[in-house]
């Protein structure tokens, strides 16, 4: 009676492509900000704007991840009780 959810998996190929995405997303950006026709300190606000976006996008996805997950613990702990109360009541005990 308990469905427990199956924990998905990515495969090696869907990590692969993710690694390799972010890896050409930061080097082009890398390569335009340095060749981007402005001061070096113009460079360099940019290139530190951008190591805040992706250090922020990655805080972003482990919060929704972390916050996914506790909500997954709580539906199985309210599970485990509903088959515990069900479990132990008998509808022909008298009351």
């Amino acid at each position: 009676m308990s469905d427990t959810p199956v924990k998905q998996q990515s495969t090696a190929a869907f990590y692969g492509q993710a690694v390799a995405s972010f890896a050409v997303a930061m080097a082009a950006t890398a390569i335009g900000i340095f060749r981007l026709n402005a001061d070096a300190w113009v460079r360099g606000f940019l290139a530190i704007a951008v190591l805040y976006l992706v250090t922020s996008a990655f805080t972003l996805a482990k919060v929704i991840r972390d916050r996914q997950e506790a909500g997954q613990i709580v539906s199985r702990v309210d599970q485990a009780r509903l088959d515990k109360l069900l479990a132990d009541h008998d509808p022909f005990e008298k009351l």
